[in-house]
This record gives C-alpha cells, structure tokens and sequence, in this order.
C-alpha cells in the first residue's frame, strides 16, 4: 500500500519470507560443460559444498554462533538504507510533494532489483589477501558510514525548510539511489560470505539472518524512525511535556547509524578473519565474461524469453494500489507513522502465510496459484481506492475512530494474502524450472526480472497521478490549474486550484482494468509455461 507498509515485491526489497537469491557465481568448476542454446559456456555448482577429505568435522550451531551473529548484524545494517528509503516518500507527502516528484523517487528503489548488473563483478574481482567478501565488504560500509554522517549536515536543507523553500527531490534521490546501490553490494557480498562464513552443516542460519536481520533493519530504519520523528506521537506515548519536533530528527539517526557503520566495519576488518579451509578452486569463481555471456544466453531461450516478457506485464494492474494508496491516506491526513506501526502486527502473518502457500505451490503447477490469487489482489485494488475516499468522511478533530484503522488493516491483511500467495508461487517455479547446473545465475535472472515487473509499474503509475487528475480554479475566472505555473497564476489573482477528478481513482480503475485484461488473456499463457518439458528450460549439456 505504501512504501512504508506495503511488501512491494520489487521495490524496497525485504523479500517475502527468508527467499534470497544473489548471483550466486561463487563455485566449483562443474562437473559438465553447460551450454545454452548458442553453445556458450557457463557453470554453476551447489552453494552447498560437500566435504572434502581433510576438512573440518561436523559443527554444531554453538560453535559457529559468532559468525551467526554477525551475520545477523551485518544484514540488519543493510535493512537501515532499505528502511530509511521507505520512509522518505511519506516525509515527502507530509511536505505536499507532487507525484512526479514521488515517481522520480520510486528509482530508489530499482538497485536490489538490478544487482544482477554488476555481482559477477563482486564476485570475480578481489584482493586475495584482504579476502574476497571483505575486499567489497568493508569499503561499501565505510562509505555508506561516511555518506550517512556527510548526509546527517545536509538532509534537513534537502528536504525543505518548510518556509517556502520545498523539497529538493533530485539531490535526496540520487542520494537514496546510492544508499541502496551500496546496500545491493553489500547483500553480494555478504550473501557470498555467509556460504564460507559458515560450515555446511550450519550454512542453512544465513536465509534465517537474512529474513530476521533484514527485516529488523527495515524496522529500526522505518517503522522506529517514523514513530520518534513524529512530534505527535512522542508527545502523545513517550513524553510527559509537550514539544514542537519529535525525539529523533533524520539528520539525528543518520549520524547515529553512520557512526554504527564506522565501526561496525572496523572491527570486522581487523577481528573477522575469512575462511581459508576452502581450496582457492572451489572458492574461485567463472570470468566475468563468462558470466554476461552465460546470462544472455539464458534469457534467448524461447521458454525463458516468454515467461519474462510476461511476468515483466503481469503486476500492471497492482500499481495504483501497491505505489499510491498509502501516500494518498498520509494526503487525507492518516498520520504516517500510524501507517508505519500498521506493519508491526503483520510480521506475524508475513512469517506464516509462506509456509501456509508453499503446500500449494510444491506441486508440478506451482502457478495455478498465482493466477487463482490475481483476481483478489485485483478487486482490493477498487477496495483500497474505495477506503481513501472514505478516509476523510470518518476523519475528526482528534484523528481517526479506532475502527478505521481495524478497517484498514484488515485491508492490508488481505492485501498480503494474495500478494504473498503470488510471490510464493513465482518463487516455487523458479526454482522449479532453474538449470540446477548453473541454479544461482538462472533463478537469480528470473527473480531480477520478477522484481523489476513490480518496479517499473510502480514509477508509472506515481508519474501518471498528476497529469490526470483536473483541477479547477475557484474564486478567479479565466484562470487554470493545469499546470504549476498556472495553479500559482490562480493563487495570485485570489482563487484557490480545486481537485474536481483525482486521477489516484482514474488510474486504479484503468489498472483494474488492464489486470482482468492480462488475466484473461495472457494469464493461460502464464499457466501454460508450466507444460513445457524440461528441456525447454534446461541449458545443454556435454561432458
């Protein structure tokens, strides 16, 4: 629903459950060559090394419980960027940012999703004396803590002083840009490290401190952050005197946390030593070329090519509902940490409904799933446009009744359902149809291509809210608000620019619309795929 509480598939990028895939080209030279379609080479083993005579015995999970726990601490410090980019639209939305602005934005939100681009990269090229993981590790967190820091004595300026001088959209997007841009990297790396960081016995805790440590970021950097830069809600719960600005600023907890980050990093450098019991073969992996070449010639495969080109269309009519509800609800006064807190009882369900969907999605025809599960994301679409124009009839002068709020996450309770219902599945079948050959590059190229289906729809449907929305100048005839030159024409002549058709439910009816069209038409396309032999998905092979 929001950036804040709304699981957005491709956006913010805490996956659904503890599904986590990186280009996982970390691995042994395979035991066959792989050839997609054009002859070209490529290779991937299991992350899941098996033991080699010589190595270390089987470990129990006290033994290894440092490197659990700082794995745990080092993706709960990828989830603050994550949490702290959730947060700014509805910051931006409390300022009266247009929508433009919030879809120029939204590209935050694109670099987990475009990782694929430069992970061979992280994983091909490193100082093998500092080590591989550390070598990309520690200087994207040291300046990721520096920016942070830099950023604590400029963001007030960025986002406005509230005094005529609004938001400055470009410069906080191209800094949040690069705060998940080097949060992505981290992920690579640290993804990468947790399958030598660990014995075999216990790699199987790093998907448990990804979900967990991830998630706790992106509460600490979101949900808490909100909740203490609220002025309304501190003095309300947290203090006893009334005070104009909440406990914590942004400029506050961005320093705090890059100092985290300073050190954080530094006594990973010089304490956490990589392991070196691995043989360089089995820790080397394919050129990066190799790599590029290996992709394109999966995504060729006629099979792998149409279920691209429709899962790149299939979230279309989601993107009203998912990208613009909740910046609608802070527009008709729904204060936004209330938003944010809307997440805190949902864990419960989003660690559930996973195991719940996957009895349905293990079998052959893990899609079934997905398409059953569309139309009732679809119709919440309607239902969600439906509760912001009741928001402000059920509004009162000391905010909200209790029973619109139980209403609203009730909403955001069935939302998750569906949404998790067809993340669950598009996942099962990914891995379904993945080469196991070459597993980590193959399902790593569908979920990008997934995530970025969920992204792009979402960018679109926040530029799209101004130019069809209309407005009316009242109080000054002869004048317009088509424009901003022309609604600030309207102020200066005494008028005042009226909303006569917001284009929020213009554009969730064209949405709706276009989802039942995808449906009906394509979606037994969809399902079809799910026939194809596995040859069609499968790279050749030669020995």
């Amino acid at each position: 629903m929001s950036p804040a509480i709304a699981a957005k598939e491709g956006g913010r990028q805490r996956r659904a459950g503890s599904h986590h895939h990186c280009l996982d080209v970390r691995s042994e030279a395979p035991p066959a060559l792989a050839l997609c379609e054009d002859g070209l080479p490529g290779g991937e083993a299991e992350a899941l090394l098996p033991p080699e005579p010589g190595s270390r015995g089987a470990r129990g999970c006290r033994a290894e419980l440092g490197s659990i726990l700082l794995l745990l601490v080092l993706y709960v410090l990828q989830g603050i960027p994550l949490g702290l980019a959730g947060s700014v639209p509805l910051i931006l939305q409390s300022k009266s940012a247009s929508y433009t602005d919030q879809a120029f934005f939204s590209f935050v939100f694109w670099p987990f999703s475009l990782k694929l681009l430069w992970a061979p990269l992280v994983d091909a090229v490193y100082l093998r004396g500092f080590g591989r993981r550390k070598s990309w590790l520690v200087p994207t967190q040291y300046v990721l803590g520096l920016f942070m820091i830099y950023m604590s004595t400029q963001v007030d300026v960025l986002l406005g002083d509230g005094e005529g001088r609004g938001p400055d959209v470009v410069a906080l997007t191209v800094t949040f840009f690069l705060f998940e841009f080097l949060a992505a990297t981290q992920d690579i790396a640290v993804d990468g490290w947790a399958l030598t960081m660990l014995s075999r016995e216990n790699v199987g805790y790093a998907s448990t401190c990804n979900s967990v440590g991830q998630t706790a970021g992106y509460f600490l950097g979101n949900v808490l952050f909100l909740a203490l830069e609220s002025a309304s809600f501190c003095n309300k719960y947290l203090r006893i005197k009334p005070q104009p600005q909440g406990i914590v600023t942004l400029s506050d907890f961005l320093f705090f946390w890059g100092a985290v980050f300073l050190i954080t990093t530094t006594l990973v450098a010089l304490l956490k030593k990589e392991n070196k019991e691995l043989t360089p073969t089995k820790e080397e992996t394919k050129g990066i070329t190799d790599t590029y070449r290996l992709l394109f010639s999966i995504i060729k495969m006629p099979a792998v090519l149409t279920f691209c080109l429709l899962i790149l269309t299939a979230k279309v009519g989601f993107s009203a509902a998912d990208a613009v509800t909740g910046l609608k609800l802070v527009e008709e006064g729904v204060p936004k940490e209330h938003l944010a807190l809307l997440a805190v009882p949902m864990v419960p369900l989003q660690i559930i409904l996973p195991l719940i969907i996957s009895k349905y999605t293990a079998g052959p025809q893990p899609l079934n799933t997905f398409y059953k599960a569309m139309p009732f994301r679809l119709l919440l679409g309607l239902e969600f446009a439906f509760l912001v124009w009741w928001t402000p009839k059920v509004k009162h002068e000391e905010g909200f009744p209790v029973y619109y709020y139980a209403v609203v996450l009730l909403s955001y309770a069935l939302h998750q359902i569906t949404l998790y219902s067809m993340y669950v599945a598009i996942m099962a079948f990914n891995a379904k149809v993945s080469d196991p050959l070459i597993g980590g590059t193959y399902m790593t190229l569908l979920n990008t291509v997934s995530n970025l289906g969920g992204n792009w729809p979402s960018t679109v449907a926040l530029w799209l809210v101004d130019p069809l929305t209309v407005k009316e100048c009242a109080g000054a005839q002869e004048q317009t608000c088509g424009t901003t030159v022309a609604a600030e024409l309207c102020t200066k002549a005494g008028g005042s620019c009226v909303t006569t058709l917001d284009g929020y439910y213009v554009e969730s009816v064209i949405c709706v619309i276009l989802g039942f069209g995808w449906w009906f038409l394509l979606g037994p396309k969809l399902k079809k795929l799910q026939d194809e032999g596995q040859s069609s998905w499968k790279c050749k092979r030669t020995n």
